[in-house]
């Protein structure tokens, strides 16, 4: 089967917003992580990114409590490198800081994840070619195996044995193209979630587990993960947290998602963008993009 049309990149997962109880330090930790860059900067808000592409919003949040893993919100936002071989020198950097790093070969992809100084989800993961992966009856598979760490760094020349030695070569940060893949969200029904999202962007469900729903634009693997893995019968919080403030999504033509969320209560409609909560309380921007 094909992979996805070059048309996947007009509709697209853009900067996702956090709420930080320690902005300094949120800020800090994600500059050293992914070598990105401050574009933005005030004493409460500080925007990261990428050679000028924005990735995350971080606004302080002094006053407001962790999440609690009960919580519907988010479970991570994945960062996508370029290629393997910009994984593997991630993955370098990531074990010289001496970071403790989970790992996940997806067959559509090679991921690693740790949590944030808050507690928030992070994947970095490069995709495998979409000319490999395996589509049946409009859904992908995909699966959880071990990564070949070895393999990944030998993909940028890199021997696992030199990770302590001084002339190994420091990291250069972001490559040009970094990018939020996608967004994995905690609710309290997947199937309710995927309902949700599919009938508002348009969103076609690519893998369906009962527990987990992963939909995406335009045949990639997924733009946006759902579970109910420890949010399972959850409504929306009446009170707030610190954690995920908000997901940036791009679609070329804002004409028909406007159209699907007028049945929204909580709708703002800005001309240009729409802001949304979904049932979980999980807000949402929708670009003209």
């Amino acid at each position: 089967m094909p992979g996805p049309s070059p048309a996947h990149t007009a509709r697209r997962v853009g900067a996702v917003t956090l709420l930080a109880r320690d902005l300094p330090r949120l800020g800090a930790f994600y500059t050293a992580l992914l070598g990105l860059t401050p574009l933005r900067q005030t004493p409460a808000e500080v925007t990261l990114g990428a050679h000028g592409a924005p990735l995350l919003h971080l606004k302080a949040a002094p006053g407001l409590p962790a999440p609690a893993a009960s919580r519907p919100g988010l479970y991570h936002a994945a960062f996508l490198l370029p290629t393997r071989a910009d994984l593997g020198r991630w993955l370098a950097h990531a074990a010289r800081g001496g970071l403790r790093v989970g790992s996940g070969d997806h067959l559509v992809s090679e991921a690693f994840y740790l949590p944030d100084p808050e507690g928030n989800g992070i994947e970095v993961y490069a995709d495998r070619p979409a000319a490999g992966w395996t589509w049946e009856n409009g859904q992908v598979r995909m699966d959880t195996v071990a990564v070949d760490a070895a393999a990944v760094l030998a993909e940028a020349g890199l021997d696992a044995a030199a990770l302590g030695s001084p002339d190994f070569p420091a990291y250069a940060g972001a490559p040009a193209g970094t990018r939020v893949g996608h967004v994995h969200l905690k609710v309290g029904s997947a199937a309710q979630a995927a309902g949700f999202y599919g009938r508002l962007l348009g969103m076609d469900v690519v893998a369906d587990l009962g527990s987990a729903a992963f939909l995406s634009w335009d045949r990639y693997h997924h733009h946006l993960g759902l579970n109910e893995w420890h949010t399972a019968g959850q409504g929306r919080p009446g009170t707030p947290a610190a954690g995920l403030g908000g997901v940036e999504l791009y679609a070329p033509d804002l004409g028909p998602v406007r159209e699907r969320a007028r049945a929204q209560a909580d709708v703002e409609d800005a001309g240009d963008h729409l802001r949304l909560c979904d049932p979980w309380g999980n807000a949402v921007t929708v670009f003209q993009g």
